[in-house]
């Protein structure tokens, strides 16, 4: 079994809404039949007994190793902790070559799931006797190792969650915690349970103490007595100014680092000191008495309350202090770091410190019930616990709480506070707020040791974004075979004419706000991305290509309206394992499934393949509108008649229809159609007038910004540009399939000509018949052919693909003249020279700025 490639698909995709690991592999010959392999399936479950099921046939044929590829990743991902679900096995055309799909929820686990997967099934391949081993409790622990360094932590993983449940989109912007919810203009930004409204100075208010404490008194909240030190000597004459007992912390600290309470005494005051001053200067405060409280803040609410406490263990009698904490450590909830609820209990130079205070070693046996503590300071990062007791605070606790939050400045605030309970007021019991945090940690109240969660995500979300606003702005995505840029380009200037700042991405670039920020094809999900992230962005259109889709999937979750253009014959056959318009259909109609529930498909009712898109529509009919010139279309006349919207033509005006409601576009203002005589420009108005409506612009505006579209060379580079030289009629055109030239050829005779003339190259990444058939199209419309080669054969031998578009000339109805010329700017200046007043040259561009670039320059000259 040969792994071919591997690849991570991040959006919605061919296969699924999951993100998911795509794995091409080869496992040729009878080797490759599960039940003719005898002995394998026994070793296989030696080997890794989690693996599960293993039907004999899948889809009624014979189970293969790319089967068990598949539930192999699968399995070894559960096992660790990832929360997957789904897996698909093909065959493609190829014999024995299979494509496996296997969901993920940490691309880098499931990429190292799927390479683990495939060394399993090649141990269990392995003879009997042979070295190859499979540690599978080795693997599992790899992987669940990281898991927990890759996904996000407990904090900022509720917040996503919390995100995810209210359909807000999220983006992950770095391997931390820095998070962007919503799109382009809509966005919001955490860090970790930091939001992007607080500002930098509340931040630096927060990390010093000194200054929180001034602010905190003079706004009336209770607070310990202190004040910063300069060196040992000065903090143990603040600490007698102040009266023992006392705490040292760091000035500028924060997760307890550095912080030991209750020091009663010159040596302990001297090793608290030493502790506090490895990160900074050092603060000196009243010890208050009580326990240690967190109170969370989100806006201007109090949203959940723990008690924490020291890391701990009760003596039994029998086991010594290490035995315990051991036993203590065994809890799954403990962990390393911030990835599981709670922390593993460290035996180190602090812990053996404070037993040393209690007559105590690591190694000592602690009577029955004697409580032992291991640390002064009760954060979780260290080992403690918390006690949920949100549902005790005295409302005037929580006041005050709120007041030191909005005093520091901050929107997502942990208050940390000492006193003996929360049911009665600060000032009745002398508790103090002792500390003001920015980002706080939220697993204490997600999942506290004892008492119920608090939703505080939920609440972070709500901070963020009002009730029923998902941070989301209008995107259009827009496929097909031919028509999508114009398409597009179209949608996006009635998008920018009703007053919105646009983005938008196609095969030329990258546009924000009418600003070319990106150069190429930018048609996949990168650049869409990119658009999303952009903070301008009130709307987006999509260009969606096959490319970006089989490589990575979309770049969205779900879009607003989703446009397919036509399949026809489809293009680029062969390719990628699709090989049939029917496979096309299927890829196409991914961006018609990511649809959202208010959203619209905005499909081609005279397109077989196009109209049958419509059942994955998950919300029905009533988000379909059809569009086709013909409006007695089988299809179209159908959805009318129920009542739904429908989009086409009649006597020269573009007719919106919804019931017994019209609006109508005369196709005379609409200077992309030339007055409604080129039919493929026609459809690509249709489409966008149909997208418009979707998305909600008034019909002013849609009037108007289709009388301002231009089709020129700067407005739709490449599509159908019409210039005029030496009297002469000059097209451009970057067709490239058999549907273009046959809409080509259509546009092309409804203008006068005395001789007409074509410029024609062929993508060596076409089958010969696609090549062939271009030609063979052009040869019954022009009177001369000019043959160039490309600049990229893409794998053809040179010379190759003008033999076949030489080919599809033979037999020519009406060409004449035939010549082979090789460059692409040589063929230009060969059709210019020979142009004579009346006559039309069709230039079919591949190096679409260039070759414009040269003919304005030929054109100006004259």
């Amino acid at each position: 079994m040969d792994i071919i490639r591997t690849r991570a698909l991040r959006g919605p995709n061919l296969w699924s809404r999951h993100t998911a690991i795509e794995t091409v592999l080869s496992c040729k010959g009878n080797e490759n039949v599960i039940g003719q392999l005898p002995g394998f399936e026994t070793r296989l479950r030696a080997l890794f007994p989690f693996i599960g099921e293993l039907h004999p046939t899948v889809l009624g044929q014979p189970l293969a190793l790319a089967h068990v590829l598949e539930n192999a990743a699968i399995a070894l991902q559960v096992q660790a902790g990832c929360p997957v679900v789904f897996g698909h096995t093909t065959a493609t055309l190829e014999e024995g070559v299979y494509q496996v799909v296997v969901q993920y929820t940490e691309e880098a686990v499931g990429r190292l799931a799927v390479q683990r997967a495939a060394e399993l099934i090649a141990a269990a391949l392995a003879p009997e006797g042979s070295a190859a081993t499979f540690d599978a409790a080795a693997v599992v622990a790899e992987l669940r190792e990281l898991d927990e360094d890759e996904r996000l932590g407990p904090s900022t993983g509720a917040i996503v969650e919390a995100a995810v449940a209210r359909g807000i989109p999220y983006r992950r912007l770095t391997r931390g915690s820095l998070v962007q919810f919503g799109w382009g203009a809509r966005q919001r930004r955490i860090q970790a349970a930091e939001v992007d409204s607080t500002s930098g100075v509340a931040e630096s208010i927060a990390q010093d103490k000194e200054l929180t404490k001034q602010l905190l008194n003079a706004a009336g909240v209770p607070v310990p007595l202190g004040r910063p030190v300069k060196d040992l000597e000065d903090g143990w004459a603040a600490a007698q100014e102040i009266g023992l007992p006392v705490v040292t912390k760091p000035q500028d600290g924060n997760q307890g680092k550095g912080v030991t309470v209750n020091i009663g005494s010159r040596e302990q005051f001297d090793a608290a000191y030493a502790s506090a001053a490895k990160y900074g200067e050092v603060m000196v405060e009243k010890f208050l008495p009580g326990f240690d409280f967190r109170l969370l803040v989100v806006g201007d609410r109090l949203v959940a309350a723990a008690r924490r406490d020291p890391p701990q263990v009760i003596g039994d009698g029998e086991r010594t202090v290490r035995a315990l904490v051991d036993e203590v450590n065994l809890d799954p909830r403990r962990g390393e770091g911030h990835a599981t609820s709670l922390t593993k209990i460290r035996l180190d130079a602090i812990a053996i410190g404070r037993l040393e205070s209690q007559g105590l070693t690591p190694d000592s046996v602690p009577a029955l019930g004697q409580r032992v503590v291991l640390r002064n300071n009760a954060n979780l990062s260290t080992g403690g616990t918390a006690t949920d007791v949100t549902d005790t605070v005295h409302p005037d606790i929580a006041a005050r709480a709120v007041d030191a939050a909005q005093m520091v400045g901050l929107h997502i605030c942990g208050v940390d506070m000492v006193c003996e309970n929360v049911i009665r007021p600060l000032e009745e019991q002398h508790g103090g707020i002792v500390e003001v945090n920015a980002a706080p940690g939220l697993r204490m109240h997600i999942s506290p040791s004892f008492g119920r969660g608090r939703p505080v995500g939920e609440a972070v979300m709500d901070q963020l974004f009002p009730p029923g606003d998902q941070g989301r702005i209008p995107v259009v995505a827009v496929t097909g075979t031919n028509g999508k840029t114009t398409t597009a380009r179209l949608i996006n200037h009635l998008l920018a004419a009703s007053g919105l700042v646009t983005g938008m991405t196609n095969t030329d670039g990258v546009y924000v706000d009418g600003r070319q920020t990106d150069s190429g094809d930018c048609s996949g999900p990168k650049s869409a991305r990119n658009v999303l992230l952009h903070p301008d962005v009130e709307a987006a259109v999509f260009e969606v290509a096959r490319g970006g889709i089989l490589r990575e999937g979309l770049g969205f979750d779900m879009c607003s309206v989703a446009v397919v253009t036509n399949i026809g014959a489809g293009d680029h056959l062969g390719l990628n394992y699709i090989h049939s318009v029917e496979d096309l259909s299927v890829l196409k109609r991914v961006i018609v499934r990511n649809v959202s529930p208010e959203g619209y498909a905005v499909l081609n009712a005279a397109d077989p393949h196009v109209a049958a898109m419509a059942s994955v529509v998950t919300s029905g009919p009533a988000h379909v509108i059809y569009f086709a010139a013909d409006r007695q279309c089988p299809v179209m006349a159908t959805h009318r008649a129920q009542g739904h919207r429908t989009v086409y033509v009649d006597r020269g005006e573009v007719i919106a229809a919804e019931g017994a409601w019209r609006e109508r576009v005369p196709l005379s203002g609409v200077p992309i159609t030339r007055g409604g005589t080129l039919p493929f420009q026609v459809e690509n108005v249709m489409a966008a007038v149909a997208a418009a409506w979707a998305v909600g612009l008034d019909w002013d505006t849609i009037r108007s910004g289709l009388a301002s579209f231009k089709n020129d060379a700067a407005g739709v580079p490449g599509r159908f540009n019409m210039m005029r030289f030496r009297g002469a009629t000059v097209i451009a055109d970057y067709g490239h399939n058999t549907d273009a030239m046959k809409a080509l050829v259509a546009a092309v005779d409804t203008l006068p000509a005395k001789r007409r003339s074509v410029v024609i190259s062929g993508a060596g990444d076409r089958r010969d018949c696609d090549i062939r058939d271009q030609t063979a199209i052009l040869g019954a419309a022009f009177d001369d052919v000019i043959l160039y080669q490309d600049a990229a054969q893409r794998g053809r031998a040179d010379g190759e693909v003008i033999a076949l578009l030489r080919q599809g000339l033979e037999g020519a109805q009406r060409t004449a003249v035939v010549d082979e010329i090789r460059g692409e700017f040589v063929a230009i200046d060969s059709a210019l020279d020979r142009l004579q007043p009346g006559d039309l040259t069709l230039i079919l561009v591949d190096q679409v700025d260039e070759a414009l670039a040269h003919l304005a320059r030929r054109i100006e000259a004259g």
